[in-house]
């Protein structure tokens, strides 16, 4: 039998997040209801909660949108299994669906932003059945650590689709140690680039890369953009590789700097996806993107019928999610929101609850 009540953490305003119970709402046809086994934090939830960044739904309402779990309500057919609850959740029936367009679908819902009061840090959520993505083999890894699917994951899936990224294809990685930055350059790989080069300032993290999809790694702590191109060309150069044509950046840091470093570094045929979300403005002469031949291209999210291909890579050794993750109780989420703010986290965390 469901509980009549969901257990949950809510911002009841930008700044300020209470434990409470909040109503198991009336299951619809069409609908399940997930036991939360694991919701990972996302920058995006700081924006949300220090920034002010504006939510559709209005607090107080429950953060958290990377979400795995069982099913134990709703449609018959998925009670017991095991899923991951889609970060964007499309309507399926609109013209932007219908192309094959549905992470951008503009009647999309979002838990924890979007979707009524219901989020992810919480003991259960009510989500559109239709979207689930069912977990068939998941290996050792633990069903917590496949929250992170959801967005840090599938998101850079998705950059990569939007790039066109194709077995033998070079690309670069700004912030390619960050929360989703290493999922880029893992993805990036594992979607058979014959070059990866990370570009972080954090040195640690960088450094760990190598073993995970980067064959090449720069700090650009300290530099401008003509010694990082220096380095860059120096690499290029000593693989025998072309500098000036054919790489694919992905800037994920959604910072000036980052955007910045990104914009200068594209070149002739070249493409740059648009991965992390800043608020800072950048300028850039659009002559320079004719006169190379090269694209800009922005990424929302990924579409739910992509994360089963996801999940595979992560199955099959393709994307690590163990050294990149840690699980901590949802009890803890005021000191683990406090700890990401101020960049004293060194891996995602996925609160798991404890109510």
């Amino acid at each position: 039998m469901l509980p009549k009540h969901i257990d949950t953490w809510q911002m009841v305003r930008p700044g300020d997040l209470v434990r409470t119970k909040i109503p198991m709402p009336d299951i619809k046809p069409g609908e399940s209801v997930v036991e939360i086994n694991g919701c990972g934090v996302c920058h995006t939830d700081l924006s949300y909660f220090y920034m002010g960044v504006p939510t559709v739904q209005t607090p107080p309402l429950s953060l958290g949108h990377e979400i795995s779990g069982v099913v134990v309500g709703g449609e018959s057919s998925l009670m017991g299994r095991e899923v991951i609850v889609p970060a964007v959740i499309p309507c399926g029936e609109c013209e932007l669906c219908r192309s094959g367009r549905s992470n951008r679908c503009l009647s999309q819902q979002m838990p924890g932003y979007s979707m009524g009061i219901y989020g992810g840090f919480s003991s259960h959520i009510v989500v559109p059945s239709k979207f689930l993505c069912v977990v068939e083999n998941r290996g050792a890894i633990p069903l917590e650590h496949l929250s992170v699917v959801a967005d840090a994951v599938t998101t850079p899936y998705q950059a990569g689709l939007r790039a066109g990224l194709k077995p033998g294809d070079r690309a670069i990685v700004i912030g390619a140690a960050g929360g989703v930055g290493s999922f880029m350059t893992q993805v990036a790989k594992g979607m058979g680039c014959a070059a990866v080069v990370g570009i972080d300032i954090n040195e640690e993290k960088l450094q760990m890369m190598r073993g995970y999809g980067a064959d090449h790694v720069i700090n650009p702590k300290g530099l401008g953009h003509k010694e990082v191109k220096e380095r860059f060309k120096a690499f290029c150069k000593e693989q025998g590789l072309p500098s000036a044509y054919g790489w694919k950046i992905f800037e994920v840091t959604g910072t000036k700097a980052g955007q910045e470093l990104a914009l200068s570094l594209l070149s002739f045929t070249g493409t740059l996806v648009i991965v992390g979300y800043g608020t800072e403005q950048t300028t850039y002469m659009l002559s320079r993107l004719m006169a190379f031949d090269a694209e800009i291209i922005g990424t929302w999210g990924c579409p739910p019928d992509k994360y089963p291909d996801v999940l595979n890579m992560c199955v099959d050794g393709r994307i690590a999610l163990a050294p990149f993750v840690e699980t901590r109780p949802m009890s803890e989420i005021s000191h683990v929101f406090e700890q990401a703010h101020h960049g004293e986290l060194n891996k995602r965390v996925i609160l798991t609850p404890d109510f």
